[in-house]
């Protein structure tokens, strides 16, 4: 079983299986490899672990900065670098600079891309002008640009090879997310829920771009690659045109479900897994029904994009919970026999287990205490509502088919986690979250959908929970009992990937821009070194000439920090902002300025204002070793 265990969670099972002679071979030989990180999160199942083990619980304490290098760029600065080889391959947020330094000279730049963007797609991209990072396949280097180019780089040159536009930005479609390379196909998202577009996955040929399949969220059978009578929700068929059914008339066509998080994907099934985001409009009373299929959990066919099974965590979302977090694919013991795992840290406070070959729910518990908006999960397979939150009634924004001013609801908008990937290590069988602890009030209000111009319809403003100041935490969780092992208080929202690794140790970063390094066993602190600016990237390890290193992107930004990514960190410069005429939001809802001013980026300015206290702009990656 452990070396079962080890092999699914390194993507390196696919070497032992029929799949492999079909799969990218290179790619997957290259993920076995701990000195290179060649996928954004380590390997396809989104484990974000190494082996290397250099650096453990009892030398971790002496690291020190190996070297520095400055994208040139401020904004939010999430994802990580590659590393293939003696190559470093280095992404920004818009304008979305890629850069290639040779790390067997002194980080030499090899050769820098820099796209030639309408600046206009600034004002549609949702909680800053962020991007998750590029990927590798076939010798290329593969980014999604934030006005939905995808393009193909040569690796050696990084000279364009083929590009192909994913989305129309004038509809509020924009691109955030980290493609990924499955088998021959690249594949990738879309952002834009806040702007009422319809989410979708595409699948691209490798060698030149041409589509090979797309898939919506919603819509009828043949848009959702769903077959009404394979496809199962819970155990069950989910019959004729279940994305259609559950909305009231054409509102699935504006309908939000959104695919702007992480992918992974099992080899041995040929299975993808994704998560959808949160339904347009906010006000759920706009959109009668369940809203299918949204806030779902995708297993996909690589080949064909036809869905095997799915799961509605969310139904009708009143709240702004997108599912669209990773899913962390692990091979573990549970009830006495051998399965195959899907686990998942949705915004909505939940972490789930699921059987990934058959989507059936295993576990469904709190991962924040502090979460309110429902008692739990109705668990018992044979109750009408298996599978549905039991939602709490105080803190619905919607009653009786009205308006609700809720109050105190927990987590806030942003989620328990958001898109911060969590990290899983084989040796101690536990996940590393990193999480919000946030809560929120939250208004919504009729809107009107223009095409191209925000669709929200809500007003909220977020605070840390009632008689506590700390706004984050980050956890150990078992994902057999749901059962949290240990929690460290941050003061902010951890808006940071985690890694685990070999030695024991695990990393994050802070808001305030701080490195950190726990026991992976216990959660002590074990050290920590505050880099020039917030961290928001994720940690990510390699081996270069022996010597293990780790490397984070800092540049504070993203939703939690967008006052200071956007200079909104005093009521009348966000007035300001809101008040350009025509603009839309980095920062969220603003038809809602005129209502509330404090909610200049739906509730996170004012929930985040101290951060101003503690950093700045910046956009650096910073590298770590041990002093040789």
């Amino acid at each position: 079983m452990r070396k079962v265990l080890l092999a699914t969670c390194l993507g390196s099972i696919a070497s032992f299986t029929v799949g492999a002679a079909v799969a990218n071979d290179d790619l997957i030989k290259k993920s076995q490899n701990p000195k290179d990180w060649v996928m954004p999160a380590g390997d396809y199942a989104n484990t974000r672990y190494s082996k290397l083990n250099q650096i453990t619980a009892a030398n971790v304490g002496k690291l020190q900065v190996a070297w520095t290098f400055s994208t040139g760029v401020l904004r939010g600065h999430e994802g990580g670098p590659l590393v293939i080889g003696n190559m470093m391959y280095v992404h920004t947020p818009f304008p979305n600079k890629v850069y290639a330094l040779d790390l067997s000279q002194e980080n030499k730049i090899v050769w820098a891309y820099e796209p030639k963007q309408d600046p206009n797609v600034i004002p549609v991209m949702c909680c800053d002008t962020v991007n998750r990072g590029v990927s590798y396949g076939d010798g290329k280097i593969f980014l999604h640009q934030a006005d939905t180019t995808l393009v193909a780089l040569d690796a050696k040159t990084g000279k364009l090879v083929w590009s192909v536009k994913n989305g129309d930005p004038s509809k509020g479609e924009t691109g955030t997310s980290s493609p990924m390379i499955f088998k021959d196909k690249v594949v990738t998202g879309i952002s834009g829920g806040e702007f009422g577009v319809r989410g979708s996955i595409t699948a691209y040929n490798i060698k030149d771009g041409k589509q090979v399949w797309r898939s919506y969220s919603m819509g009828p059978d043949s848009d959702t690659l769903m077959d009404p009578a394979k496809t199962v929700h819970l155990g069950k068929p989910v019959g004729k045109d279940s994305g259609l059914t559950t909305w009231q008339g054409d509102q699935w066509k504006i309908g939000g479900g959104t695919t702007w998080g992480w992918y992974s994907y099992d080899p041995e099934l040929n299975l993808m897994y994704y998560g959808t985001g949160n339904p347009s409009t906010w006000n759920p009373k706009q959109r009668p029904g369940d809203n299918r299929w949204s806030m779902t959990i995708f297993a996909r066919d690589v080949d064909t994009g036809m869905a095997r099974w799915v799961y509605q965590m969310t139904p009708h979302d009143e709240w702004d919970f997108d599912g669209v977090n990773e899913m962390i694919l692990t091979d573990q013991e549970m009830g006495g026999q051998a399965r195959k795992l899907l686990t998942h840290f949705d915004r909505n406070g939940l972490g789930y287990t699921l059987d990934r070959v058959t989507g059936e729910l295993l576990v469904a518990e709190k991962f924040d205490p502090k979460v309110n908006w429902t008692s739990g999960v109705d668990m018992n397979k044979s109750s009408p509502t298996y599978g549905r939150p039991k939602v709490v009634d105080q803190y619905s924004t919607e009653k009786g088919g009205e308006d609700v001013n809720a109050k105190g609801i927990c987590p806030a908008a942003l989620g328990t986690k958001d898109e911060q990937p969590a990290a899983y290590s084989p040796d101690t069988q536990l996940f590393y979250v990193p999480t919000n602890h946030v809560c929120m009030d939250y208004e919504p209000f009729k809107v009107s959908y223009t095409a191209g111009q925000p669709y929200v319809g809500a007003t909220l403003s977020m605070y840390p929970p009632p008689g506590e100041t700390h706004m984050g935490n980050f956890i150990a969780w078992d994902n057999k009992t749901g059962k949290i092992v240990w929690s460290n208080k941050e003061q902010f929202s951890v808006w940071s990937g985690a890694l685990a690794t070999a030695g024991g140790v695990v990393f994050y970063g802070t808001l305030e821009g701080y490195l950190k390094a726990v026991d992976a066993k216990t959660g002590k602190e074990l050290y920590k070194f505050k880099t020039g600016s917030g961290i928001i990237g994720n940690v990510t390890t390699y081996e270069q000439g022996g010597r293990q290193y780790l490397a984070v992107l800092s540049g504070v930004g993203g939703w939690a920090g967008i006052g200071l990514a956007a200079g909104l960190t005093t009521p009348e410069n966000a007035a300001a902002w809101q008040g350009a005429a025509g603009r839309a939001t980095v920062g969220r809802a603003l038809e809602s300025a005129e209502r509330n001013v404090d909610t200049a980026g739906l509730g996170a300015v004012g929930g985040y204002a101290a951060l101003s206290n503690y950093t700045a702009l910046g956009g650096a990656l910073t590298v770590f070793a041990l002093p040789q």
